[in-house]
């Protein structure tokens, strides 16, 4: 066995290889993703290599506020001691079983969320992608076994504009050209209403062979699209009526993100199927979940559905700890009163590239009008350059997304931060 010393007296040997492992600056870490990597992101010109509450830090050591947050991933900020303590604890004693054998944590970690969100059943998954393929699942065996529609002719209605992951089944209900063309052939089963529009959902539902209603109560990467007041209600009522699940994705707009628990809490609607993840961890390890009552999650039986890391232990215990911290630290009550001082500050900045601002809590958008030749992108390069990072989306929206710990005095610094960028823009 080697002593430190004879290591590292051996690395140093290695000048040149050393030199480029210890001493990279951030375009050499950019291009060797370039050459290693896939190219499916276009991710800003920032290289991350420390994060804490609401700033991140580049490997120069240049600091930043955090106001996309991993898309709502870390509503509880960056490293929060209590979840990575969780982490930490769980991964010294017990990681990984697989489903094959029970573990001590998983039926504490059902109890909780079961509890926490007042439902019978939960069916644990990893990632928000896989908890709406999940949801999917579970709807058309519900459909089958207890609505009675024939066999393979169950429908699921969904909206134009939506975002619920990138799988094959789900870009093809996509109305995005970025994600389903040149992928199909599409899975059928899917008819697409537009998103908001109460009387072209109630058409949509007078099909006997329509099982479920997918959506979300804000379309985030939509460009953080708020629909009118009344519409989930209404949605629900419809469904209720016709026989049919209401499912709500809140993978992005669940967990105090809008300034409730859940943005479908700010209308009082209870969905059928709910569908979380993201900040489920806390950003701190992949853990999502569907949620349902008997009649509907006791369709699947076993060996119909599942996955080897979903319910692992780690996933468990960091899934308690993240919940906790948004009741114990009050962050539905800080959203939301943060969320309309963000918006009303805003709201006074006079710019000609400054259209609209939408948002409901901490979930937010400015929409930008091309100026001067510059984009959404170039602004938010500009943002960058102040100390605030943030990413376009459809080209000409920005949305503002930071973690929920954040501080009065931090949204108006980083107000100024967003001002400052306008005058220059």
């Amino acid at each position: 066995m080697h002593t430190q010393n004879e290591m590292y007296t051996f690395g140093t040997r290695f000048t040149d290889l050393t030199f480029k492992i210890y001493n990279m600056n951030s375009q050499d870490y950019i291009n060797k993703e370039d050459t290693f990597g896939a190219h499916n992101y276009h991710p800003l010109p920032v290289v991350l290599a420390k994060g804490k509450g609401v700033h991140v830090w580049d490997v120069e050591g240049n600091k930043y506020f955090d106001f996309l947050s991993a898309y709502s991933a870390v509503n509880q900020g960056h490293c929060h001691p209590k979840i990575i303590d969780a982490l930490v604890q769980q991964a010294q004693k017990l990681t990984l079983t697989s489903r094959a054998f029970y573990n001590d944590v998983l039926g504490d970690f059902e109890e909780y969320i079961t509890k926490f969100f007042g439902y019978d059943k939960l069916l644990p998954m990893n990632t928000g992608a896989e908890a709406d393929e999940t949801a999917l699942k579970l709807c058309r065996k519900w459909a089958y076994e207890k609505k009675g529609i024939e066999d393979g002719k169950a429908k699921i209605v969904v909206c134009e504009g939506n975002f619920h992951g990138r799988t094959i089944t789900i870009i093809s209900m996509s109305t995005d050209p970025d994600s389903y063309k040149g992928y199909g052939p599409y899975t059928p089963g899917f008819e697409v209403v537009p998103y908001n529009d109460i009387p072209a959902l109630e058409k949509a539902l007078e099909d006997p062979n329509v099982a479920g209603f997918l959506v979300e109560p804000i379309q985030g990467e939509a460009g953080v699209y708020v629909p009118e007041d009344g519409y989930l209600k209404k949605a629900y009522d419809i469904c209720k009526a016709k026989n049919v699940l209401f499912i709500a994705d809140e993978v992005q707009t669940g967990l105090a993100r809008t300034g409730k628990m859940l943005a479908c809490d700010h209308e009082g609607v209870r969905p059928d199927v709910l569908i979380l993840g993201k900040a489920l961890s806390g950003g701190v390890y992949p853990v999502s979940c569907v949620l349902a009552d008997d009649d509907i999650m006791l369709c699947i039986k076993p060996g119909e559905h599942g996955s080897t890391y979903g319910g692992n232990p780690i996933a468990g215990k960091v899934a308690i700890a993240a919940l906790e911290v948004l009741k114990d630290e009050k962050l539905c009550e800080k959203s939301q009163e943060l969320g309309e001082l963000f918006r009303s500050e805003l709201e006074k900045i006079n710019h000609p590239a400054k259209e609209l601002v939408r948002g409901k809590g901490l979930l937010n958008a400015i929409v930008i009008k091309p100026h001067d030749g510059k984009t959404a992108w170039d602004f938010c390069v500009a943002l960058k350059g102040n100390g605030l990072l943030a990413k376009p989306t459809h080209e000409n929206i920005i949305r503002f997304a930071p973690p929920l710990v954040i501080t009065k005095e931090q949204i108006m610094e980083s107000i100024d931060i967003i001002k400052k960028t306008f005058s220059d823009f």
